[in-house]
């Protein structure tokens, strides 16, 4: 299994000279299982990067197939997705999962982004590849080919979002971005659910400073991603969805007090992966 890293950012993109290290597209990761399946987590503006790799193999030719994870359907998670170059090629097949009503609703969410109003592509029905939506909530579980997916829902502000866990044999990949925890208290659920995770991708959008002056916006600390990691006792975690505002230089100095953390906690043991744009890790 490998994990590939497209888009790190939260809330806009946050392009420029300044976020050239970790890069300024929002989120998309990537999780290519041993056989080749392939998932993507999340559609934002990273997305359209994949896009343009992928067109050089099968999906340039109508015959790739992907499935498309989405944690919710906040702009910066979807909004690379009319821009995403396979979409376009007859042949392909996407299959769609997220957290909606129903089914039909999520695929009106989809749908509702290309509004006129908002993009000059109309319709996912114009879009060239087979395209299936499905619901998915809390304790929802299925299969991607080899690939088991189990799902949780945890609180994102006055929302939710659906984080995966994703495992291919003996290893785990756990994909959490945009929690909120009430009172920045880690829930036991969630520990639960990443318990032992070979690789826990989790939302540091704030500094522990930051954090307290923005606590309602449903987001979490770099301290409280690492608390979620110890207590969980993950072999690795990946920092995910920085700031808009913080640059390279503010996002390298967290991630150094984010160590120091960890060690802190007794989690001198977990690898700490510093998420950039074009990183790749095999769990």
């Amino acid at each position: 299994m490998k994990v590939t890293f497209w888009g790190v950012r939260g809330c806009i993109p946050a392009p420029g000279p300044d976020t050239n290290r970790f890069g300024g597209n929002t989120p998309c990761v990537t999780i290519t299982g041993d056989s080749g399946t392939l998932v993507v987590l999340d559609a934002g503006t990273g997305i359209t990067v994949l896009g343009r790799e992928l067109m050089s193999g099968p999906f340039g030719k109508g015959q790739g197939r992907a499935t498309i994870l989405l944690s919710h359907s906040h702009w910066d998670h979807i909004q690379g997705f009319p821009f995403f170059a396979p979409v376009y090629v007859p042949g392909n097949s996407l299959t769609i999962y997220g957290l909606g009503a129903a089914s039909s609703r999520l695929e009106d969410i989809l749908e509702g982004q290309m509004n006129p109003h908002f993009s000059p592509i109309q319709s996912l029905r114009n879009l060239g590849a087979t395209i299936e939506v499905h619901e998915v909530s809390d304790g929802t579980r299925f299969a991607v080919d080899d690939l088991q997916v189990s799902t949780i829902e945890l609180p994102h502000g006055e929302t939710s979002i659906i984080a995966f866990r994703i495992e291919e044999h003996d290893t785990s990949v756990v994909y959490a971005p945009d929690v909120g925890y009430p009172n920045g208290q880690v829930l036991d659920r969630a520990v639960a659910f990443f318990d032992k995770a070979d690789l826990l991708i989790h939302d540091t959008t704030y500094s522990s400073e930051d954090y307290e002056g923005r606590a309602g916006r449903g987001f979490s600390s770099f301290d409280q991603a690492a608390t979620a990691a110890v207590r969980a006792q993950v072999r690795s975690l990946s920092s995910f969805h920085y700031d808009q505002d913080y640059d390279d230089a503010t996002v390298a100095d967290l991630l150094i007090r984010l160590r120091r953390r960890l060690d802190e906690l007794g989690g001198q043991s977990i690898t700490l992966v510093e998420a950039r744009e074009g990183l790749t890790v095999e769990p």
